[in-house]
């Protein structure tokens, strides 16, 4: 099991808010992921350190979630601390009173927030002026606390990050993709985004993807080919096609359904062995078990969106292990950004 540093949490990330992967360094980055195997493991053992006793966490939703609430709430209890939950209904940001003035409030009630909706700005300035650690839960732009849990779950499987390559198939514009471009770059996974063109990144981040798999050696790439894209690839990657807030089903449904990750986009990896995993951050369109599937089943003729039910439930498929690291990587996050957790460093004579 990877040793803890306890020092290095209460140097380098009290405090801190954890916005976007950009802002942290690869080794702090790195140092989540082994905090949440960490923890993981603790927990697998009845083992629930109360980092957080006495302290009080707000969960902002503009958006829902099941995974996200659920993740957090389970998290803060864990670690000892009283998650509320604050919804649509319940928050008034930017329309009866301006984020500046909530987090004021917030920050003077409770010790950390987490933030999940639309705008990164928001988030961002939820930090400026709440005076307390903030999380970002998802927003359009970037999803930090997802990242810790699929390279948690990548570690997992293959003992290590550096070297992977992981072949991420679908909307190549969301924030699951943004994410794992840059942050693959700065962990040494090499990450190609497999996309229509209309779809691609925009070009800022995949200039900062270059820049910063410059010291890890590795070369992010973005293209069209399925062929060349998936070869050789240790995991592949997808997310819905039409994310949260979005209307243009007819148009994306053409464009992606090229791209469904299916048994035969599996053997065009060229690595069909226990040396290849699925990974989808969910919810998944892999049936017709729910309205969007029946109604695009109704309105496009097919069965399963973005993955087939077939690769869904395969040997490769890790999606459940992923979505059970949630927990114990914004456990990590939650203790290292805000815990008291050990008695300071003792300082060199």
């Amino acid at each position: 099991m990877t040793s803890i540093n306890t020092n290095t949490i209460n140097s380098v990330f009290q405090g801190r808010s954890f916005l976007a992967e950009k802002d942290f360094t690869p080794a702090e980055l790195q140092y989540l992921i082994d905090f949440g195997l960490h923890l993981k493991h603790l927990a697998h053992h009845n083992i629930f350190p109360h980092y957080l006793t006495g302290l009080n966490i707000a969960l902002l939703f503009e958006k829902a979630s099941t995974r996200t609430r659920a993740a957090f709430t389970t998290a803060a209890i864990e670690l000892g601390a009283h998650p509320e939950y604050l919804g649509t209904n319940d928050i008034q940001l930017g329309s009866k009173e301006s984020i500046e003035d909530t987090a004021i409030v917030l920050g003077r009630m409770f010790d950390g927030i987490e933030f999940r909706g639309f705008k990164q700005s928001d988030v961002n300035e939820l930090a400026k002026y709440s005076g307390v650690p903030v999380w970002n839960g998802l927003t359009d732009d970037w999803h930090p606390t997802q990242m810790i849990a699929d390279f948690m779950t990548i570690k997992e499987n293959f003992g290590h990050l550096h070297g992977l390559k992981l072949a991420y198939v679908g909307d190549g514009r969301n924030n699951v993709a943004k994410s794992l471009l840059i942050t693959g770059s700065m962990l040494g996974v090499e990450v190609h985004i497999i996309t229509p063109k209309e779809l691609q990144p925009p070009a800022d981040v995949i200039q900062l993807a270059y820049q910063l798999a410059q010291p890890t050696k590795v070369q992010p790439v973005i293209s069209d080919n399925l062929t060349v894209g998936v070869k050789n690839a240790n995991i592949i990657y997808t997310d819905v096609w039409v994310s949260m807030g979005e209307t243009d089903w007819q148009e994306r449904v053409a464009l992606l359904k090229p791209y469904q990750v299916n048994m035969e986009l599996l053997e065009l990896t060229q690595n069909t062995s226990e040396k290849l995993i699925f990974l989808h951050c969910l919810p998944a369109f892999h049936d017709t078990n729910t309205e969007y599937g029946a109604t695009v089943n109704a309105d496009y003729g097919i069965t399963a969106m973005e993955v087939t039910d077939e690769v869904f439930r395969s040997k490769y498929a890790r999606q459940w292990q992923q979505a059970e690291n949630r927990k114990h990587a914004i456990k990590a996050i939650m203790a290292a950004t805000l815990g008291n957790l050990f008695i300071p460093k003792v300082p060199d004579l």
